[in-house]
């Protein structure tokens, strides 16, 4: 099971990539197409073509760990394909490695405190 801390930035593929990338291809892809350099900071998910699976790059501070996973007997809840990348919180991420609809995961609205006198 993965717990992402909740102040990890994640940043989701929204279009398939080739599966058969391992950690580096799909750190190197992340960078050059989509903006984000997974050595830097956040989490960055990508999924297969098949809905059923689901890859996860993210550096720990000591090396690259690849996170991957495969549904039996159902797929992902995935965002639309289109081109680019879209954030999702850590709650909407555990949500989705469950299996379940990331979408009904809202953060609370927390009003800005008011000044002290």
């Amino acid at each position: 099971m993965l717990t992402p801390p909740a102040s990890l930035m994640i940043y989701v593929a929204t279009q398939p990539v080739d599966f058969r990338k391992g950690a580096e291809g799909l750190a190197l892809l992340a960078k050059e197409t989509l903006g984000h350099d997974p050595m830097r900071g956040g989490a960055l998910v990508f999924r297969a073509k098949r809905a059923d699976r689901v890859k996860i790059v993210v550096w720990d501070g000591s090396g690259l760990v690849m996170y991957w996973k495969r549904l039996d007997g159902s797929g992902f809840k995935w965002p639309p394909i289109v081109a680019g990348v879209m954030r999702m919180n850590a709650a909407q991420l555990s949500a989705l490695l469950a299996g379940m609809d990331w979408t009904r995961m809202h953060a609370p609205r927390i009003p800005q405190p008011k000044a002290l006198a």
